[in-house]
């Protein structure tokens, strides 16, 4: 019997010493972790993998993650199960409201999966999550898909008034079709632009270490200005399996504070830029 050839395997770059992740545990994360279990809600701390879930959940903070947990998308770096979704859940907004008045929370992070199996893109369904959060007197963030650039779906969306509304860029131009293959670097540029025209406050994240170049990352900083964008995260890229793309290169925190400082420059109203940031990261900042 022929042997099948050996394909080598990239070797796994090891963490650096400030890639340091807190062990999940405490009263306030067993609470947060029960609430969320409680009223059958899923969050992007957990679908994602973020590295920040002891912090925030220890203070009682949470982002809940709406349209289930299965993505219509496919990109290469997302923790979040790619698949064919559940039906939508139409009660799922009051479940959420209920959480957030549960916890105690004065700022909610919103965001979803791709719903590209709806005709609305899951626009519907935003709107009511956005509006049973309001009523309760809490500011929100929505961090939301670029809906396949149905922008009626969109506009759905921007008429709930959102006192944030983010969109994530992800990656530089370059890499966008191998990271966000199902994703379009001017389409996203767009949602962040047709979200200022309608008089709200935008935000991008992007992540650093899948083979970006410094002049890259600062021209679609620029990119992101040029199209309004007023808050920046910027953070490090970790593989969450062997199936994702490996990481390239581990930035420094000085490089991270560096782009803080250009960001800032540039006119971005916020930045939060080190190895560890994600898009929710001090989102409760951002409404200042």
């Amino acid at each position: 019997m022929k042997k099948l050839p050996i394909i080598p395997t990239p070797e796994k770059k090891k963490k650096p010493h400030w890639i340091r992740v807190k062990v999940p545990s405490g009263n306030n994360y067993k609470k947060v972790l029960s609430t969320v279990n409680t009223n059958k809600l899923h969050t992007v701390c957990q679908s994602a993998n973020c590295p920040n879930v002891a912090e925030c959940w220890g203070a009682g903070t949470a982002t809940f993650m709406i349209l289930g947990n299965i993505c219509t998308r496919s990109c290469g770096f997302c923790a979040v199960k790619t698949g064919k979704p559940l039906p939508a859940d139409y009660e799922e907004p009051k479940r959420v409201a209920e959480a957030i008045k549960k916890m105690n929370i004065k700022h909610a992070v919103i965001t979803s999966v791709d719903r590209d199996d709806l005709p609305d893109g899951g626009a519907e369904i935003w709107v009511e999550t956005i509006k049973a959060v309001k009523n309760l007197g809490v500011t929100v963030e929505s961090l939301i898909p670029d809906f396949k650039g149905q922008w009626q779906n969109l506009e759905i969306v921007l008429k709930a008034k959102p006192d944030v509304l983010s969109h994530n860029m992800e990656t530089v131009k370059r890499l966008h079709r191998r990271v966000r293959p199902q994703a379009r670097y001017e389409r996203s540029l767009e949602v962040i632009r047709r979200a200022k025209e309608a008089g709200l406050r935008t935000k991008s994240g992007l992540m650093l270490g899948l083979g970006e170049t410094k002049e890259e990352v600062i021209e679609l900083m620029e990119d992101l200005r040029k199209n309004n964008c007023d808050i920046l995260t910027i953070g490090q890229y970790l593989q969450p399996t062997k199936l994702h793309l490996p990481v390239e290169k581990f930035w420094t925190p000085e490089e991270f504070q560096e782009f803080k400082l250009i960001g800032l420059r540039m006119g971005f109203r916020f930045v939060e830029s080190s190895p560890l940031v994600r898009s929710s990261y001090h989102a409760e900042k951002h409404i200042l």
